[in-house]
């Protein structure tokens, strides 16, 4: 079991830059935490959830079309926390992120939403 925590939604003017956090709390007998890949998916009002990064337990890293060039995820597994740096932000970015987590091999972005932990969600919201 594994549970995720996420912090650092606000709201923010176009061109503008968030960093969200998520710590991840695991049970004593769970898979160690950099053994999982970990990543943020989106979903906005009306829309379907959306894969935006992924790091693998390789390190390896996957990010949508959509936010390459503008988000960087990256992982500091000996503080459990995922990071998921925003710049340039856009109205398009604005939606409920969610942290999410799933013990596997190797897995893309595209991946993300079917992940089976996933934590409660950080709004961000992007003014033009």
């Amino acid at each position: 079991q594994v549970r995720l925590m996420e912090s650092g939604g606000a709201s923010v003017q176009a061109g503008g830059s968030l960093r969200l956090s998520c710590v991840a709390s695991e049970d004593p007998y769970s898979r160690p935490y950099g053994s999982y890949c970990l990543g943020w998916f989106r979903q906005a009002p009306g829309k379907e959830r959306e894969g935006v990064a992924l790091i693998n337990s390789d390190a390896s890293t996957s990010y949508a079309d959509s936010v390459k060039g503008r988000f960087t995820i990256s992982s500091d597994n000996a503080e459990k926390t995922l990071y998921l740096q925003m710049d340039s932000l856009k109205p398009e970015d604005t939606a409920m992120y969610y942290c999410a987590a799933q013990y596997s091999d190797y897995s893309t972005v595209y991946d993300l939403p079917n992940f089976g932990y996933v934590g409660q969600g950080a709004q961000v919201t992007v003014s033009s």
